[in-house]
């Protein structure tokens, strides 16, 4: 019996623009047959680079929060 497997991923970045922006959040959950599994991957990281205030007003997430992230 074969079982569809799927990944959602879940990004949240400093701002908009791919060339300068950067990721701060990624999060990934394993779907099984369209129901959730126990799998998944969750990683907050500091940017070395101010959120713009759109950007914050949307995910929530702030530089202080983010300063002893790991850095990518």
């Amino acid at each position: 019996m074969s079982h569809e497997r799927k990944l959602i991923l879940d990004t949240e970045t400093t701002g908009l623009n791919y060339n300068e922006d950067k990721i701060i959040e990624i999060g990934i959950v394993e779907l099984i047959d369209n129901v959730l599994t126990s799998n998944f991957f969750h990683v907050y990281i500091n940017p070395q680079r101010t959120i713009s205030s759109s950007a914050q007003k949307v995910h929530g997430l702030t530089n202080q929060f983010l300063e002893n992230k790991p850095i990518f």
